[in-house]
């Protein structure tokens, strides 16, 4: 019996997908998370699942960072993308950071039922056009090598920070001391090869769905 797990953060979505998939798996067990916190505590609790559908717009993370440092912690789960946004290069772009499939949330049932089969068969599976666009950027695959370092928790740091969140605004989402931020700060500029905040974010960017438009977080002393 299969165990897929679903990452989304819009309820209805997640329903859909449950009776599609159930459809499809009718056996398999599905477990559910509505944000990246909740997804990284249901992947340590179902370590031995057969796959994840990941949505790229999920609250905590930005763009392909999830996709990316979910692959880095555990590279044995298959992870596919199922997105609103379907233009081609996100689609490989999600191909390149070690999705094994990307489904358009426009897919019908049947469409649906063959890429799953696809993937749980030990293939990749994705739209035709995914496979034609350019491959992501050299930049782009050095930001994902850099984040693959971070430990989950720089990570839930590193996306505060992209969201413009100060250490101390930081310190309180996440339950710790603001010297605790500081030092998770200061491992996060290290590993990422970054001098300040704002260059970390802007490295983190490049995996943004649109890397263009993010913007830099204010500076303090870290």
């Amino acid at each position: 019996m299969p165990t897929l797990l679903i990452a989304d953060d819009h309820p209805l979505f997640r329903e859909a997908l449950r009776g599609a998939v159930a459809r499809v798996l009718p056996d398999a067990a599905l477990r559910e998370a509505d944000s990246v916190d909740a997804l990284y505590a249901l992947v340590e609790a179902e370590s031995d699942a057969d796959l994840l559908l990941l949505d790229l717009n999920m609250p905590g993370a930005q763009g392909f960072s999830a996709l990316v440092h979910l692959r880095a912690l555990h590279p044995q789960l298959p992870i596919v993308v199922v997105s609103a946004r379907e233009e081609p290069a996100t689609m490989r772009r999600a191909l390149d950071h070690g999705a094994v499939g990307f489904i358009p949330k426009s897919a019908d049932a049947v469409t649906l039922g063959e890429a799953l089969t696809t993937v749980l068969d030990g293939d990749r599976w994705a739209p035709a056009a995914a496979f034609a666009a350019p491959a992501a950027n050299a930049e782009e695959h050095d930001a994902a090598q850099r984040l693959r370092d971070l430990t989950p928790q720089q990570f839930r740091v590193l996306q505060m920070l992209g969201s413009g969140l100060l250490n101390k605004q930081i310190g309180y989402e996440l339950g710790v001391s603001e010297a605790t931020v500081k030092a998770h700060v200061t491992a996060i500029l290290r590993k990422l090869g970054a001098n300040n905040r704002t260059q970390a974010v802007l490295i983190a960017g490049r995996l943004a769905l649109d890397p263009g438009a993010i913007v830099p977080p204010p500076e303090e002393a870290d």
